[in-house]
């Protein structure tokens, strides 16, 4: 009787280790299937439905709303080509902005830790205050832009101009974050590797494109990552400050699924396309990933 009891407790015991790693993620999976699983699936299905006015679906469409927004919805091809224009441009431009300025920060110099908090700073800045504090900025009439530059122009009225102050924007925003990440990556890069360059004669450069670089590659392909995701996702800033005007020139996918859903109440229309955003999204970071086994080293 007693072996098989401490046999149960045992079982019991161990029973219990297996599920405690299941156990600690349980709350976070709940989050996640009722806020991220749940609406996706639920978007997916809205993109096959005819849905009202509510919300509510009233009927099986299939791929009529997909064919219907491949082929006639015009503002669709133009939030798509805005897209891609915008996401082509902000992370190369993002990225290597960011790992120069990590490059260069990553050794102590006099002031090092004032202006390591000036690169930083664009992190802890709200979206809505910066695209705020860029709309004075190059405000036809009082913007210290066009003061600086001695012109008029009404960057964000001018659909010639309007992207790229959004394309401003957005590379400013993304700096923080992906600087932090650079610098901490270059500081990481175990210093006997690089000693023993300098010993074999390796100019700065040389260290940089075969040792650093390859040692920091795992980072990169995170900031790259990151950075694709939100280039597809941008919108925010251009509900505040162009409303996808002016004749559209900043409309993205993101923007059109908005003014679909809540201004237009075409809800089947929005799911497509978030549906086809988020495949695009996807797509884009699998290409990056079947690059890792190549190009990424880890330590």
């Amino acid at each position: 009787m007693s072996l098989s009891f401490h046999a149960g407790t045992r079982g019991k015991k161990g029973a219990f280790q297996a599920a405690k790693p299941y156990l600690f993620l349980l709350p976070m999976l709940v989050f996640a299937a009722g806020f991220v699983y749940y609406p996706f699936l639920k978007t997916c299905l809205q993109s096959v439905s005819i849905v009202n006015f509510r919300g509510e679906i009233t009927g099986f469409a299939g791929f009529d709303n997909y064919l219907y927004l491949f082929g006639r919805r015009r503002e669709f091809g133009i939030a798509l080509e805005n897209t891609f224009k915008l996401t082509l441009i902000n992370v190369p431009v993002t990225v290597v902005l960011t790992l120069l300025l990590g490059y260069i920060c990553c050794r102590p110099h006099p002031f090092h830790r004032a202006y390591e908090t000036m690169f930083a700073l664009p992190m802890v800045v709200s979206m809505a205050a910066i695209s705020l504090i860029f709309k004075v900025l190059f405000n036809p009439s009082v913007g210290f832009v066009n003061y600086a530059l001695g012109i008029q122009s009404g960057w964000y009225e001018d659909r010639h101009t309007a992207m790229g102050g959004i394309l401003m924007l957005t590379v400013w925003m993304g700096v923080g974050f992906n600087f932090l990440l650079f610098l901490s990556a270059f500081r990481a890069v175990p210093k006997d590797a690089l000693g023993c360059a300098k010993l074999d004669g390796a100019g700065p450069l040389r260290i940089l494109l075969k040792i650093q670089l390859p040692l920091i590659s795992p980072t990169i392909l995170y900031v790259v990552c990151t950075n694709l995701i939100l280039a597809m996702m941008t919108s925010g800033p251009i509900l505040i400050l162009t409303q996808g005007g002016p004749s559209r020139s900043t409309m993205t996918l993101i923007f059109f699924m908005y003014t679909s859903g809540y201004n237009s109440s075409n809800y089947s229309l929005a799911a497509c396309v978030s549906v086809v955003t988020f495949l695009l999204t996807f797509l884009f970071t699998f290409l990056l990933f079947t690059m890792e086994k190549r190009k990424v080293h880890y330590q």
